[in-house]
């Protein structure tokens, strides 16, 4: 098993132990996961020149509690009239869609059943880049089970390609995510589920993504006491703020957020932030781009308030604003700002 530079007996033998430890700790980190992982099939209507069309979608889901209650992806189930949950043990439901946020792709699934393999739900915050995690899902609709996948977490905070991603962002893996995944969860080796697989990126090589399953939680609870997300908002529109801007308006900071426009009666507009602003620290966390300042806005509580530092013609002063939820219009684009 040894190359001949470590043709030593103890370390032969040592690295034996090491290897047979971690394929122990992964195996049974699978066993433990598995269980609480299903697969969910969904049927949604299409109106075509000759009529209605069933199409069908295939994906995961996870178990949250015992009594029934499964989170998947919103794109799993979006415009479904049917959704069957299939276990591992080869039980099947027909699952009723709770609610669903598009803009997080969370949805809620509720199954008639009282005696659930519940998943052991980790912390998102405390995961560190570079630690092992599993990819456990349905990968390609395979029968036999979910599959398995193994990598490294290679980043926290990722916005999702092509949208702003109105949360923590997502975790980025290298362990491979196929059609059929979605919905399932990334774990660690000790298995506890970190993240809810959303997506992979077909034109990269190694780029997979899961929601935080922090964010998974929080959105879930919202969708189960009223139905649905509510967005914080405090009425304002700009763009980061990059050495080359600062220039050409003669900006007195070199990072930011820039307020382009103060909605007319907003949170903003009452707290006395204008045009031209620079906000440059939310709650004491620094801003450096709109994630920052999005970021402070979702976690804000009804009726709290934000501390804003601002950077107005080269004085940075305090501002308090007090975020509500969002227009209905922009609720329904699940925009913030």
């Amino acid at each position: 098993m040894c190359a001949k530079p470590l043709n030593n007996s103890a370390v032969c033998d040592g690295l034996a132990m090491a290897l047979s430890g971690f394929e122990y700790q992964v195996t049974e980190a699978v066993e433990k996961v598995s269980g609480s992982i299903v697969s969910i099939s969904s049927t949604r209507l299409e109106r075509r020149f000759f009529g209605l069309v069933p199409f069908e979608g295939q994906g995961s889901g996870i178990i949250l509690d015992r009594g029934g209650l499964i989170v998947t992806n919103n794109h799993v189930i979006d415009g479904a009239s049917q959704v069957q949950v299939s276990l591992k043990d080869g039980r099947t439901f027909t699952g009723a869609v709770v609610g669903s946020d598009e803009a997080t792709d969370v949805a809620v699934i509720r199954v008639d059943e009282s005696q659930l393999p519940a998943a052991d739900l980790g912390d998102s915050e405390s995961v560190r880049v570079g630690q092992f995690v599993l990819a456990i899902g349905n990968a390609l609709a395979l029968p036999g089970g979910p599959t398995i996948s193994m990598g490294v977490l290679s980043a926290k905070g990722r916005p999702l390609p092509g949208t702003d991603f109105i949360f923590e962002g997502l975790l980025q893996t290298d362990a491979a995510v196929n059609p059929g995944n979605s919905g399932g969860p990334l774990a660690d080796l000790g298995g506890k589920i970190i993240g809810m697989t959303t997506m992979m990126i077909p034109y990269a090589q190694g780029m997979g993504f899961a929601i935080p399953i922090n964010t998974v939680k929080k959105i879930a609870q919202e969708i189960l006491e009223s139905g649905r997300v509510s967005r914080r908002w405090i009425g304002i529109s700009g763009v980061d703020v990059t050495p080359q801007l600062a220039r050409r308006y003669n900006l007195q900071a070199d990072r930011g957020f820039l307020v382009a426009e103060v909605v007319p009666r907003s949170p903003a507009y009452y707290s006395g932030l204008r045009n031209g602003d620079v906000i440059v620290a939310a709650d004491g966390a620094e801003v450096k781009q709109t994630k920052d300042l999005l970021l402070a806005v979702s976690r804000s509580q009804a009726g709290g308030r934000i501390r804003l530092e601002v950077n107005r013609l080269g004085r940075i002063g305090p501002l308090d604003v007090s975020p509500t939820d969002a227009p209905p219009l922009l609720q329904s684009q699940g925009r913030q700002g």
